[in-house]
C-alpha cells in the first residue's frame, strides 16, 4: 500500500472530520474501488515481551500479522480517518483497518514502530500519563512520545492512573481523565480527542462523562467490527496477545464484518444482576438471522431463544464469573467473511 501521512489531521487525534472523511474517499477508493461502512480495529499492548504473554505478542506473530495486511488487500488506515469516514457517512475502502496500542510500552518504540513505519502503517498510542510521568519500567519517556508525534503517530488519551475508573466517583474519575488531558498539553502541545478506557471497563456514567468532556470517541475491549451504526463512545477492537495472536485467528478476525444490533440488554457492561437477561435486536438489512451463534467466557456456546423475527435472546446456563467476560456472537457472511458482535460485562 502506498503510504499517505496527513499528520495536520491526525496530530494527537484532534480530528476534522468532513477533511479526513474526504480525503479517506480521494485516496483510498480509486485504488481498491470497493466501498465499505466498517473497519476493523486491533489492539495490541507488547512486543516480544514473552515474560508477560497475556499482553504480548511475539516478533513472529506480529511480523506475520503485518505481512499478511500488506499482501491481502487490506488498507491500514489511521484511526482519526476511520472515525471520521464513519461519523461522516463517508464510505471507507473495503477491508479497512486501524491499529491501535496501549499503555506506551517501550517495546512499541523499540520494536513495533520500526516494523510499522517500514511497512507504511499508521497506528494510534493510548498513553497513561502517571506511568509515564513516574518513569516506571518498561514505559517510554516523554522524549520518546514526542518522537513518534513527531512521526505523525496519533496520541490519545488512556487517563492518568489507567485504573478502574467505573469504580470511582465521576468527580475522580474526571479528575483523573482531565489531569492527563493537563498533561499531554504541557509535554506535547495539544490534548487528545480520542479515549481508551482502561482494561475496557465502563459504565454508562463514565460513558457520558466522556462524551460531556469532549472527546469524539472512546474505545473499549469488546471484540466486533466498528461501523456507521457503532456506539462512538464504545468502539469494539479485536484484541491480540500470544494466545489469540495466531496467524489462523488473525486471518479469521481481520476479515470480519458487523452485525448491525440495536436495542441491546443491559444496556450497563457492569452487572447487577448474574447470570444476566442478555437481548438484542438484529437490523432489518440480515437475512438467516437464525445462524447467528453465540459464546460465552467459560461457558462455550449460549443457546438463544428467537423472539420475533429480528429479536435474540441469550440463556446462559450458570452465572458468569467475577471479573471481565466476553461474549461474542457470529454469523456466516458473504465470500467466506464473519459477521460479528461482540459484548464485554464486567462482575463486580
Amino acid at each position: 500500500m502506498t503510504e499517505l501521512r496527513f499528520t495536520g489531521l491526525v496530530r494527537g487525534g484532534r480530528l476534522k472530520i468532513a477533511a479526513a472523511a474526504f480525503l479517506v474517499a480521494l485516496f483510498y477508493l480509486p485504488v481498491w474501488g470497493m466501498a465499505a461502512d466498517s473497519a476493523v480495529i486491533l489492539q495490541y499492548h507488547r512486543f516480544g515481551e514473552s515474560d508477560i504473554p497475556s499482553t504480548n505478542v511475539t516478533l513472529e506473530q506480529f511480523e506475520a500479522h503485518l505481512e499478511y495486511l500488506q499482501s491481502g488487500g487490506y488498507t491500514v488506515l489511521p484511526v482519526p480517518h476511520i472515525v471520521a469516514a464513519l461519523q461522516a457517512g463517508q464510505p471507507l475502502p473495503d477491508k479497512a483497518v486501524g491499529i491501535t496500542i496501549d499503555d506506551a510500552i517501550t517495546s512499541v518504540i523499540l520494536e513495533a514502530w520500526p516494523r510499522l513505519r517500514a511497512a507504511g502503517f499508521p497506528f494510534t498510542l493510548f498513553v497513561a500519563t502517571d506511568a509515564v510521568d513516574q518513569r516506571q519500567a518498561r514505559i517510554m519517556s516523554w522524549d520518546d512520545i514526542r518522537t513518534l508525534v513527531d512521526a505523525g503517530v496519533t496520541i490519545a488519551n488512556h487517563s492518568s492512573s489507567h485504573g478502574h475508573l467505573w469504580r470511582e466517583s465521576l468527580t475522580t474519575a474526571r479528575r483523573d481523565i482531565e489531569g492527563a488531558q493537563a498533561r499531554f498539553q504541557a509535554e506535547l502541545g495539544f490534548m487528545p480527542r480520542l479515549f481508551a478506557y482502561p482494561y475496557g471497563e465502563y459504565n454508562l456514567a463514565l460513558h457520558e462523562l466522556i462524551e460531556e468532556l469532549g472527546f469524539e470517541v472512546a474505545f473499549a475491549q469488546n471484540s466486533g467490527v466498528v461501523s456507521k451504526d457503532a456506539d462512538f463512545f464504545a468502539v469494539p477492537r479485536f484484541s491480540l496477545n500470544e494466545v489469540y495472536g495466531d496467524i489462523k485467528r488473525f486471518h479469521l478476525i481481520i476479515n470480519t464484518l458487523p452485525i448491525p444490533v440495536r436495542d441491546l440488554t443491559p444496556a450497563d457492561p457492569i452487572l447487577r444482576r448474574n447470570p444476566p437477561h442478555i437481548g438484542f435486536t438484529v437490523d432489518e438489512s440480515l437475512e438467516d438471522i437464525d445462524e447467528i451463534a453465540c459464546y460465552a467466557s467459560n461457558q462455550g456456546a449460549v443457546q438463544l431463544e428467537l423472539l420475533g423475527a429480528r429479536r435474540v435472546e441469550l440463556r446462559l446456563s450458570e452465572p458468569l464469573q467475577r471479573g471481565r467476560n466476553r461474549i461474542n456472537c457470529t454469523l456466516p457472511g458473504p465470500d467466506h467473511r464473519w459477521l460479528w458482535f461482540g459484548m464485554q460485562y464486567l462482575v463486580p
